[in-house]
């Protein structure tokens, strides 16, 4: 965009760009149509006054007599005929530009909504997106460590000091991989053995046995799959809002070995959600209309820029309908106000998919 100085006038390209808008576009309809108006009653009183004047020149030829008022009403009578026709010109005028009007404001409508509903789709497909690019790498973060050797020495000597080379082993990637919360390891009976941040977060000795994340592990059948559980406060980081991967520690670190237990990473879930969904870049006036969230497949709010995640649920009218789309927007109303409402499915990357929706709520 181009800055300009203090005082300077815009260029005539960016009133162009800034009058490209469907709104703009409404706007500048609006104030024509008026003009349009007031220059048809204009020229309207004019030719009531050639009416007029054509009356009183019929008047003073009849008095004139003789040729002088022949001559005289061969003048009033064309400019009876003027007036005439200057009022047929005008009124087909008046009824051509009320329907011209009539039909460019619904055009105008229709494109202001594509244009718009275009727009926050393709932003909600951006944000859902970048969500699934980065969750990909969890689920191979997980498979990696799972098959590294403090894992696997912690699970099969079980002592302290393999516990504890287990945890100084965690410490270690934690300080490299910042979005994390804390990396956990279980033995085969779900309880957890060692921790990255035994300082922080007393969850030694803690059973996960009941865990989603651990169950779906377990249940895996070779160390090329992984376990997961979904957006939820974790108590064993103090309630944060977190995602656990998770996957099968297995003998020697082999894909295909026996299960020993389980390693569960736990992923600061805000860090990433909340920022992606306050980023989105939308124009200031539009941010305070807006509300962008990110849902699961049951229309749970997982990440929200009104900051109501996992405390309430999407509830769109056609919602069944719109999770048979990848891609597109919607208007529809919720709580008695109209939203058109631009919509995403997880696209998927690589072998990961969320399966869950991004959607950008903006007020009409």
């Amino acid at each position: 965009m181009t800055t300009m100085a203090a005082g300077e006038t815009p260029a005539l390209e960016d009133l162009a760009a800034q009058s490209a808008r469907p709104e703009r576009i409404a706007e500048l309809t609006e104030e024509l149509v008026p003009k349009l108006q007031m220059a048809s009653k204009a020229i309207g009183k004019v030719n009531s006054q050639t009416r007029l004047l054509s009356f009183n020149a019929q008047i003073e030829a009849s008095r004139a007599g003789g040729g002088t008022g022949a001559a005289f009403g061969v003048v009033a009578s064309a400019m009876r005929n003027l007036a005439d026709k200057t009022a047929s010109i005008l009124h087909t005028l008046e009824r051509e530009t009320s329907m011209a009007n009539s039909t460019l404001q619904s055009i105008i409508t229709m494109l202001a909504t594509t244009v718009r509903g275009t727009r926050l789709s393709d932003l909600a497909l951006t944000n859902i997106d970048l969500i699934d690019r980065n969750l990909y790498e969890r689920s191979c973060d997980v498979r990696w460590w799972a098959a590294d050797t403090s894992c696997v020495q912690a699970l099969t000597i079980t002592s302290e000091d393999s516990h504890r080379y287990c945890s100084s082993r965690f410490s270690l990637i934690l300080n490299s991989y910042t979005v994390y919360y804390d990396l956990v390891l279980c033995d085969i009976n779900g309880n957890v053995v060692a921790n990255g941040r035994p300082n922080k977060y007393g969850s030694i000795g803690t059973n996960c046995s009941e865990t989603q994340w651990f169950k779906t592990a377990i249940e895996t059948k070779t160390g090329e799959e992984h376990g997961f559980e979904g957006v939820h406060r974790c108590p064993l980081v103090d309630g944060q809002r977190v995602l656990v991967y998770s996957c099968c520690v297995r003998t020697q670190g082999s894909v295909d070995g026996e299960a020993l237990g389980v390693l569960g990473i736990i992923f600061n879930w805000d860090s990433l959600a909340q920022t992606i969904v306050s980023a989105t870049p939308l124009e200031a006036e539009e941010k305070e209309s807006s509300r962008v969230v990110i849902v699961d497949e049951d229309g749970l709010i997982l990440a929200d820029t009104d900051g109501r995640q996992l405390c309430e649920s999407i509830d769109l009218k056609n919602w069944a309908h719109l999770k048979t789309r990848g891609k597109g927007y919607v208007n529809t109303t919720i709580d008695d106000q109209k939203y058109c409402v631009g919509f995403a499915a997880s696209p998927g990357y690589e072998t990961y998919k969320t399966g869950w929706y991004s959607l950008i709520m903006q007020r009409e």
